[in-house]
């Protein structure tokens, strides 16, 4: 098979989450369990560092990594969902896996993910983890892809856990209350293994403290320590909790070399050295032009308080959802008096754009719709003035079109 004709088997053998929501999730661990001992326990060759969390937990990932690249390490990352390129999910200092290893990897494996229906995320943690032991990486960042307790990534033990905070996400799976939320999400924290926690939030603290206890597990809450101002590359300000916890994570971490230089170069090099895209990006500047991937009620709060932080004539919003989001009251958020463009991202499960222009009418915002993210951005960019600004966001998938 070609790296497509892998790909499109890959996303053709289960439903990936991506594409199809709650039916690609599994309950148990035990497929992971088995396709790992199938691979020779690949996630017990490395050390890594396990992160979790409603937002930020992507940057945080790049954030860790581009530090101890800056000291000098090799370091794995693997992280979901990629934005144009399946290979953005697993990499080696910054450089994507080769469409050569995917391809002899599925092709090498490929009775055994057929017989035994692996998901499209537990075969592609099992790569990952795969790829990171032939690297022989010193340490890899290993991204939650969703909750922590079921995730097909929380077979390994890592040097640290880290969890970023919580909030209302995935409430259909996780829970429907602050705390079942950081239940699920603290199902990461392994015995003796150190865990910070970036935000402290008066509704988790205690469910944190509990499961640490339990497995005598060291616990610290970043925001809480004496605070140094770190500059990042990152440019959306809640990247200041990200680096924090970051910070934190690396204060924890044992038997590697870290000093302030690295901390300092590594935080403002993470797009650089490790590829990220999509968080408060500028596309361009006449207008300004910015994507955002924050998706659920605290990632596109603090992006729209950003967005009321910078100077402009006229705002105007190019918005996209997936369909089993709670959208009343993220549309709740949004300024009525902004100019809105409403679009569909080009997955299965992206929400029509006239449903969310109807949805949209009853919170005060107007605006018109259309069939592609592309259509709609290309129409703001027509009315847009060289003073004006322009959002694309709502979804990673809105996003995932215009980068």
């Amino acid at each position: 098979m070609t790296y497509q004709q892998t790909l499109d088997w890959m996303f053709a053998q289960l439903p990936m989450y991506q594409q199809s929501g709650g039916v690609a999730l599994k309950k148990k661990l035990d497929n992971i369990l088995g396709f790992s001992e199938h691979l020779g326990n690949p996630h017990q060759k490395f050390k890594s560092i396990h992160v979790a969390g409603t937002n930020g937990k992507g940057s945080s990932c790049h954030m860790l990594a581009s530090i101890l690249q800056e000291a000098g390490y090799r370091v794995g990352l693997y992280t979901s969902p990629h934005l144009k390129d399946f290979r953005e999910r697993i990499k080696s200092n910054g450089v994507p896996v080769s469409k050569k290893y995917v391809k002899q990897f599925i092709s090498t494996h490929h009775t055994f993910l057929e017989r035994h229906q692996l998901s499209f995320f537990e075969m592609t943690v099992g790569m990952a983890f795969d790829f990171f032991s032939m690297e022989k990486v010193d340490i890899a960042i290993i991204e939650v892809g969703l909750g922590g307790r079921l995730d097909s990534t929380n077979i390994i033990v890592p040097e640290v856990c880290l969890i970023t905070n919580i909030g209302y996400d995935h409430m259909q799976f996780l829970g429907n209350t602050l705390q079942k939320i950081a239940l699920e999400k603290a199902g990461i924290i392994k015995k003796n293994v150190p865990v910070v926690i970036s935000e402290s939030q008066q509704e988790t603290m205690g469910i944190f403290k509990m499961i640490a206890a339990q497995h005598a597990s060291r616990i610290v809450f970043a925001d809480q320590l004496p605070q140094k101002n770190h500059k990042t590359d990152l440019l959306g300000a809640y990247q200041t909790k990200n680096s924090t916890g970051v910070v934190a994570v690396l204060n924890e971490l044992k038997g590697f070399v870290v000093s302030e230089s690295h901390i300092a170069k590594g935080l403002q090099h993470v797009v650089k050295n490790t590829g990220l895209l999509g968080r408060w990006q500028v596309l361009g500047d006449t207008p300004t032009v910015v994507c955002d991937t924050a998706h659920n009620r605290e990632g596109l709060t603090q992006v729209l308080q950003q967005i009321e932080r910078q100077v402009f004539d006229d705002l105007h919003l190019v918005l996209g959802f997936v369909n089993d989001k709670e959208i009343d009251g993220l549309l709740a958020l949004f300024p009525p008096g902004a100019c809105y463009y409403f679009v569909c991202p080009q997955i299965p499960r992206g929400l029509p754009a006239v449903a969310l222009q109807q949805k949209a009418m009853a919170h005060g915002l107007r605006g018109k719709s259309y069939d592609t993210v592309k259509k709609g951005l290309k129409r703001a960019m027509k009315a847009a003035t060289a003073h004006d600004f322009v959002f694309v966001g709502g979804s990673t998938f809105v996003v995932a079109e215009v980068v």
